[in-house]
């Protein structure tokens, strides 16, 4: 027997990091929201590596909070460690990374979904999608309450027929023993969803007692915190923070692994589902990258106030006594006492193709999806997938315009249009190299780029983006005075300019000519320009990035332009690519699959030739021709 309870305007089924965003942003929006999680205590859980941020997915974290999302906000309130990323290298690289107190992450972020207005948590498994005609009309538990709804937002991450392995045992739970969910699936299939299995795994947890620090290398966080989110203060947030540590495999390590891999559900075929390519378990690694004799391993505090020690770098799904054989080899781990398994899980998600831009399912009206059931891996893809399709989901209600951030705007956009555009055969990560103009997708000006989005949508305050306009202001108006600042030869400057090892002036220079050489900057020319007013650090950086790198800027917003220029090239929706004569069948089968909805995206379709877009420019030029005529006989 079923029950129908209280209508929502939307219902997001997941509470991890995608269901959380999803969620707030809804609800944030005056959308009457509720969030389904099979645990409580599982709400942002980090189930996995405790940090937030890295290479490229501290850039997400910055985009989130741009647009204004939570996370950000979350971790700098609860990081134990904070390190930027790639420092001696060009500002288009620089990543912030946190480490997390988990337990803290997750308490703080269940406290914020609870005393989020319009916002309701529910601990109950959802088993059934209900539709009609197409149009998704509420959601079902596994005790048969029913929640009609007028959108739903799929966030289950890894808890769809998950099940856990480690060596022979297998466990059907989700990650830390936490129940799988196991009755949605069929509900999905019924609906026409195609699910696919992936795979991830996690390495095991060390008691930090047991473990010999001496014969490891400190690792420590920066000297001076920089936050994640743009609204907090950097003062409220230094403090003392504790200690990460470095140290190797070797070749008695893998050994064992090589000695063992028949007892690995990997290789012994148990594992159905696809793993990630980028964060490879230690057997992948020993086997696939044979010549090397050692791999790294960070040894990461999983809190303040636990033991455990996260093995960073040696997922693994080998059974028990082989890991601690193989953990023991590791030196500084020799008497190593394993307080977690590691362990591999499976579980089903989606061909993220299925899904428009906006994170919509194409054939399932009001049914979005976001997070790692879109095939993607880690917390903060996931956090910007949910932010997404909560932002769209929200302005398919309230009957406005959806938000598609384009390649050129944010890794966002790049991560969203890979997804539906290319065919992912396994866990998808964001990397710095998929995005093409990443000079212009820094972490440092996510706020210029993206908080304008924000406001438009409703997710950031009048007070919030008025103070970005005074930034942008700031930022132009001293740009515009250091080009225009001529710097003589005088002793004084060629005296300073022989400190820094820079070439003496022959003529006068503008100042902006001064920071763009590779040794100086805005801020070491500072005894040169006397009228130099006191201004923000964020104001100081975006200044020397954009004098400095100015010539390179350019040329990418040019390319920028170009890339534009395809992607206003609209495809009509009711185009069929079977009557394109002069299209190859992969490409009309592709293109027919994806329905793309720009020439752009058409051009980013695996199988999709360069030939195949001229042909399909032609026939849109025709088709665009013959329905304008149609048109005119009709008035």
């Amino acid at each position: 027997m079923s029950y129908t309870y209280e209508n929502y305007d939307v219902a997001v089924i997941g509470a991890g990091h995608a269901g959380c965003e999803a969620a707030l942003a809804c609800a944030r929006l005056g959308l009457k929201t509720i969030v389904f999680t099979v645990s409580v205590e599982s709400i942002a859980l980090m189930p996995c590596n405790p940090n937030i941020g890295g290479s490229s997915k501290g850039h997400l974290v910055r985009e989130i909070d741009a647009l204004g999302g939570q996370m950000g906000r979350t971790i700098d309130q609860t990081f134990i460690q904070s390190k930027m990323l790639n420092k001696s290298k060009g500002p288009a690289v620089h990543s912030l990374r946190a480490q997390a107190d988990k337990q803290d992450y997750t308490q703080l972020m269940r406290h914020i979904l609870e005393n989020q207005e319009n916002l309701t948590v529910k601990q109950a498994e959802i088993t059934d999608i209900l539709a009609e005609d197409g149009r998704v009309t509420g959601v079902v538990t596994h005790t048969g309450g029913t929640y009609p709804c007028q959108a739903a937002i799929l966030a289950t991450g890894v808890y769809l027929k998950a099940r856990c392995l480690c060596g022979e045992s297998i466990t059907y739970t989700g990650p830390n023993g936490l129940q799988a969910a196991t009755g949605l699936s069929e509900s999905l299939k019924n609906l026409g969803v195609e699910l696919v299995r992936f795979k991830t795994g996690t390495p095991a947890r060390i008691d930090k007692r047991s473990i010999d620090f001496s014969k490891m290398e400190e690792q420590f966080g920066d000297e001076t915190v920089v936050p994640f989110s743009f609204t907090t203060n950097p003062e409220e947030i230094q403090k003392e923070q504790v200690s990460c540590w470095l140290t190797y495999t070797n070749e008695k390590t893998h050994e064992i692994i090589r000695s063992n891999l028949d007892r690995s559900p990997i290789y012994a075929g148990v594992i159905e589902g696809v793993g990630p390519r980028y964060c490879p378990s230690i057997e992948d690694k020993v086997v696939k990258f044979a010549d090397k004799n050692r791999h790294q391993v960070f040894i990461e505090p999983e809190g303040n106030y636990t033991n455990e020690m996260y093995i960073g770098g040696m997922s693994s799904s080998l059974p028990e006594d082989v890991q601690y054989q193989m953990y023991r080899s590791v030196p500084g781990l020799e008497n190593a006492r394993i307080v977690r398994n590691a362990y591999a899980i499976e579980y089903d998600c989606i061909p993220a193709t299925q899904l428009k831009s906006t994170l919509e399912f194409k054939k399932i009206e009001g049914l979005f999806s976001g997070g790692q059931f879109n095939g993607s891996s880690g917390y903060e893809e996931a956090a910007a997938q949910g932010l997404i399709a909560g932002i769209n989901a929200s302005m398919k209600i309230l009957g406005r315009e959806p938000v598609v951030l384009k390649r050129s705007e944010a890794y966002i956009g790049v991560l969203i249009d890979d997804l539906v555009t290319k065919e992912t055969h396994e866990p998808y990560r964001m990397m710095t190299s998929r995005a093409e103009y990443r000079l212009l997708l820094r972490q440092d000006n996510a706020d210029l780029r993206l908080t304008p989005i924000g406001h438009s949508v409703g997710l950031i305050s009048d007070e919030r983006y008025a103070a970005l306009l005074e930034k942008k202001a700031q930022i132009e108006k001293e740009i515009e005075r250091v080009s225009h600042v001529m710097i003589g030869g005088s002793k004084e400057v060629q005296e300073f300019l022989e400190a820094h090892q820079s070439t003496p002036l022959k003529t006068a220079v503008s100042l902006a000519e001064l920071i763009r050489r590779p040794e100086l900057s805005y801020e070491f020319v500072a005894p040169l320009d006397k009228d130099r007013e006191k201004l923000p650090a964020g104001v100081i950086e975006q200044v020397n990035i954009n004098v400095k790198y100015e010539g390179y800027i350019s040329r990418q917003m040019r390319q920028v332009e170009q890339f534009k220029k395809m992607e206003v090239k609209l495809i009509p929706e009711t185009l069929d690519y079977e009557d394109i004569s002069g299209l190859r069948i992969e490409a009309r089968q592709k293109l027919s699959a994806v329905h793309p909805h720009s020439v752009g995206q058409a051009s980013r379709i695996s199988g999709v030739t360069p030939a195949d877009i001229s042909v399909l420019l032609i026939y849109m030029e025709q088709f665009n021709r013959q329905h304008k005529n149609v048109d005119k006989d009709q008035k």
